[in-house]
């Protein structure tokens, strides 16, 4: 398999969590967003959306994060990252979609750019956009790991939700987020970050992560 990434990317640092907890071989192509290279015409003739991640299989390639956790989770299941209840599948996928399509998306780089080239926001109120979003969101999912979380957001087995909750935490630290409010999600996440699969997925360790 090989994956386009860029080694800040949230999205594709949850596939990568995933990736080396189901201990999968896979290559890594990366793709500075700062610099525009998502853009170019030859990996927009793979993901024509021109975002990152995407992996390429042997049939195919699959593009959005966690369509491509879905078709690993698919092809293999062990060691698995969903329950075996359909509870637990429906609970886990709750979380991991909060930060997929809640709190991420408002707080990725295009949206940042735009909000300040676009709408003339100044930092103070990037500032302030993404630390409302980022809390929001987990304001909604503490309850919810306080309820089924075990060691880690969803019981004693990292899922889904720690591949969406790892880089999550990891970018509001980067912004400086107060995350005093969230115990439960900050003690499941640092439990998840002591596991050498999730730390061998960390931003810092890619090939391509700058040097600072």
């Amino acid at each position: 398999m090989k994956l386009h990434d860029y080694w800040r990317s949230g999205a594709s640092y949850r596939v990568r969590i995933a990736l080396n907890l189901k201990g999968l071989p896979y290559s890594q192509i990366g793709h500075d967003l700062r610099t525009g290279a998502q853009r170019t015409a030859d990996y927009v003739a793979i993901n024509p959306q021109a975002l990152v991640p995407a992996l390429e299989f042997d049939d195919g390639v699959v593009t959005q994060s966690m369509a491509i956790l879905e078709r690993l989770e698919e092809e293999h299941p062990t060691p698995a990252l969903l329950p075996a209840s359909p509870t637990g599948r429906a609970i886990v996928r709750s979380i991991a979609n909060i930060v997929a399509c809640d709190i991420h998306p408002l707080n990725n780089l295009r949206i940042l750019t735009a909000l300040r080239r676009d709408l003339g926001a100044s930092e103070d109120q990037v500032s302030a956009w993404i630390a409302r979003w980022i809390g929001d969101g987990f304001a909604g999912i503490e309850p919810i790991i306080a309820r089924h979380g075990g060691i880690f957001a969803f019981g004693d087995t990292p899922t889904f939700a720690d591949c969406c909750l790892v880089p999550q935490v990891y970018s509001a630290e980067r912004f400086g987020i107060p995350l005093d409010r969230f115990p439960r999600l900050v003690a499941c996440v640092q439990a998840a970050r002591e596991l050498p699969a999730v730390a061998a997925a960390h931003p810092s360790r890619q090939a391509d992560a700058n040097p600072s």
